[in-house]
């Protein structure tokens, strides 16, 4: 874990300190020292919630620009069901990827179709009863980062099958090449993203060693290319393969209701997400067969790489769904590797103190230590998010106890006083001073 690929960077021309951000990183991942914020890339997760949070536009994504269109090779669309859900009156699906077409790609595979084949595999999978219930869906990258990093115990609630997107990128490579005759090489997957967890999901994949997708764009992106191409678009080529199962990914419960259960939890929101996970670590939800966890409000939705707002979002999304077929694709006996896991997850011990167990107690006696000092108000103003977690940033070097304005106070106050004793001020001296003024 010594390198870290992040789709969430910080400019800090345009950070004013504010420290908005760090009380809302679900893995403390960010302080705010010298004014100026600062981003620890082992714990961060790209869930994108700074980025959301912070007024001054100081957290940026990253993700492939549109001009990658133009590397020469057979350029596979991969839209996500909530691309959908981003435009006004959308009837036909057609529509839009018979727009994606006139953009420049040579083929579209829809993410959603995928999803239904994921919804087939969930559903077999549970049936035989070998998964650790409850299941945790697997499909958002910022959810599975996050389990990796602050809930290690959970890891084997993990689904062990690869996202809609990935799942989409290896099957469309494999049909264009049945299709082309063309070299893998010369076939490149393209996601169309609505959030930043997903560019780090292909750069640094998990249960995998390598992502068959070659380049994320974001929707926000690609967008206001697509309106006046959707507006000309007369008798679009049909081309849509899928149902309400697979549009409905694109929306928190979606994924959950397509396993025809209804013993499952779906939440959205990381705050919502982290209270979930610490009640299954708790085994305070273990009856339930499955849980469907969306760091972003709304699910994909509400990714900061979209641009309507979830909840217009969420209400076209079931508009749309009404006109569709429940699903177009299932697996026939087997589940395909390609949905499989190659490689399993593991614990990120991002947060460990040390490794070896006898220096992590002390530090971890020194933190209570330290926490026990601090006045317990957890103001963020010192830069940290919590007064625990400036006892750790303390123990680990990062920073002190003077950093807490109100320890920093009443060392002054300390100081002050010292001062106008050796000067002959005491404080009744000082009260009649104030008296004669």
């Amino acid at each position: 874990m010594d390198n870290f690929f992040h789709s969430v960077t910080l400019d800090k021309e345009l950070c004013k300190g504010c420290i908005n951000c760090i009380k809302r990183c679900p893995t403390e991942a960010i302080r705010v020292r010298n004014g100026k914020a600062r981003i620890m890339p082992e714990r961060c997760i790209d869930c994108g919630e700074c980025i959301r949070i912070c007024p001054h536009h100081a957290k940026k994504p990253i993700y492939d620009p549109l001009s990658i269109l133009e590397n020469g090779c057979y350029n596979i669309a991969l839209p996500a069901p909530s691309l959908y859900a981003q435009f006004n009156n959308l009837d036909e699906v057609d529509i839009l990827l018979q727009a994606l077409r006139d953009l420049g790609f040579d083929d579209i595979y829809e993410v959603a179709k995928a999803a239904e084949i994921v919804s087939d595999i969930t559903r077999h999978l549970m049936k035989t009863g070998k998964l650790t219930k409850p299941v945790i869906s697997s499909a958002c990258p910022a959810v599975t980062r996050l389990i990796r990093v602050r809930f290690p115990n959970l890891i084997d609630n993990v689904l062990p099958v690869n996202s809609p997107a990935e799942l989409a990128a290896r099957l469309a490579k494999k049909k264009a090449q049945k299709e082309t005759g063309l070299p893998v090489d010369k076939i490149k997957a393209i996601f169309i993203s609505p959030c930043a967890a997903k560019v780090t999901a292909v750069k640094m994949p998990l249960g995998t060693e390598k992502s068959n997708i070659d380049y994320v764009v974001a929707i926000k992106e690609i967008y206001p290319r697509l309106l006046p191409l959707m507006q000309q678009v007369k008798t679009p080529r049909v081309s849509s393969e899928t149902g309400k199962i697979g549009v409905g990914w694109g929306i928190s419960e979606g994924e959950s209701s397509a396993l025809l259960n209804l013993n499952y939890l779906a939440a959205d929101g990381i705050e919502n997400v982290i209270k979930v996970l610490e009640e299954v670590e708790d085994e305070k939800l273990q009856k339930l067969d499955f849980i469907e966890l969306n760091a972003c409000s709304g699910g994909c939705v509400g990714g900061v790489l979209t641009v309507e707002n979830p909840y217009i979002a969420r209400t076209r999304m079931k508009k749309l769904k009404k006109s569709l077929p429940v699903a177009l694709n299932h697996i026939t006996r087997e589940i395909p590797k390609e949905a499989q896991f190659d490689e399993e997850l593991t614990f990120s011990p991002v947060l460990t103190l040390d490794e070896d167990l006898s220096k992590a107690m002390d530090k971890l006696q020194q933190i209570e230590e330290i926490t026990a000092r601090l006045p317990g108000l957890d103001c963020g103003s010192c830069g940290a998010p919590t007064c625990r977690a400036l006892a750790e940033d303390v123990v680990r070097g990062y920073g002190s106890e003077s950093d807490c304005i109100y320890k920093y106070k009443e060392q002054m106050d300390s100081i002050f006083h010292q001062m106008s004793k050796l000067q002959g001020y005491t404080p009744e001296v000082l009260r009649q001073d104030e008296k004669k003024k």
